[in-house]
């Protein structure tokens, strides 16, 4: 299989070089990274920064340049030109325009109460990821019955981490398809007065580290508004039934079925977003090591 990276190199040493004549078609019916960008921005119908986005009515984030913030329905329009299924609850997505790292995340929020972090200091890595394997092979059971690749939960990207000074809990985990394929599925949860909002990065392994600043940065400019900050918390409250580490288990994401990076992307490109056709379909097939799939595949899934 051909990394990202790999990919991504392979394409750029080739314009270095003086290309034959095989070489020069080639590259002409393979769109670049920047034509991929802007398939999921006009998908997304995408603003680019800087700018404030809303994220429903509790929260707002700030949209620096080289970054685009898509709303609600835009984010939905996102999930639904990726083959998921529109998922109501999310709130607003930010979407990378910069080449040298493709990547989106999506906000989505879960009125569950105050999420008291009195575990903050004592997150077992070693059994929070023996249950999330065990959440694993339960949506590789449902994933056979419906014709899709199995993931295996490799391990932590990053093991769970609570900072109390920003009241955000992140963790990451490395998955590979059964079809060859990896992809890095990196949570954080940033917790307030009424519950707790998801940000979910989708992102490629070998794009995470020269994407993690620019997502870092977008986080710290992301604020609950007034009245529902982590701090603003008032006796008589809705508190939370579960704490921190049930947080990483129930948002592991494998038994409600949501793709990765990979199957994400892939189905964008099957269901032809751009029209921009077989040259977009053969570039991403380099770019993952995906086979396609006929068009008597599976089922779109739920996000």
């Amino acid at each position: 299989m051909l990394s990202v990276l790999a990919a991504c190199s392979f394409l750029l040493a080739s314009s270095q070089e003086a290309p034959t004549p095989d070489a020069s078609q080639k590259a002409a019916q393979e769109p670049s990274r920047a034509e991929m960008l802007q398939v999921l921005s006009e998908a997304a119908n995408a603003k680019p920064g800087p700018l404030t986005g809303a994220i429903g009515r509790l929260a707002e984030v700030a949209v620096p340049e080289g970054l685009a913030y898509a709303d609600a329905e835009g984010a939905r329009n996102l999930l639904a030109a990726t083959g998921n299924l529109p998922d109501d609850s999310v709130l607003a997505g930010v979407l990378s325009l910069r080449e040298e790292s493709d990547w989106f995340v999506l906000f989505s929020f879960d009125e569950s109460g105050y999420v008291k972090d009195e575990e903050k200091d004592e997150l077992d890595a070693d059994d929070l990821l023996d249950k999330l394997r065990e959440g694993n092979e339960q949506g590789n059971a449902i994933r056979k019955e419906r014709g899709l690749d199995t993931l295996e939960l490799v391990g932590w990207e990053k093991e769970p981490f609570y900072d109390p000074k920003t009241n955000n809990l992140t963790w990451g985990t490395r998955i590979k398809s059964s079809a060859g394929g990896e992809s890095v599925n990196w949570q954080v949860r940033l917790l307030g007065r009424r519950g707790v909002m998801s940000a979910e990065l989708v992102i490629a392994p070998q794009d995470l580290q020269a994407g993690l600043p620019s997502f870092d940065a977008l986080l710290a400019g992301y604020s609950f508004k007034e009245g529902h900050k982590y701090a603003e918390f008032r006796s008589g409250d809705k508190i939370a039934e579960y704490g921190l580490g049930a947080l990483v288990v129930g948002g592991a994401g494998f038994a409600a079925l949501k793709l990765g990076f990979f199957s994400k992307f892939w189905k964008l490109i099957l269901v032809g977003v751009a029209a921009m056709g077989a040259a977009i379909k053969n570039f991403w097939s380099k770019l993952f090591g995906k086979k396609e799939r006929d068009a008597g595949g599976p089922p779109p899934l739920q996000g």
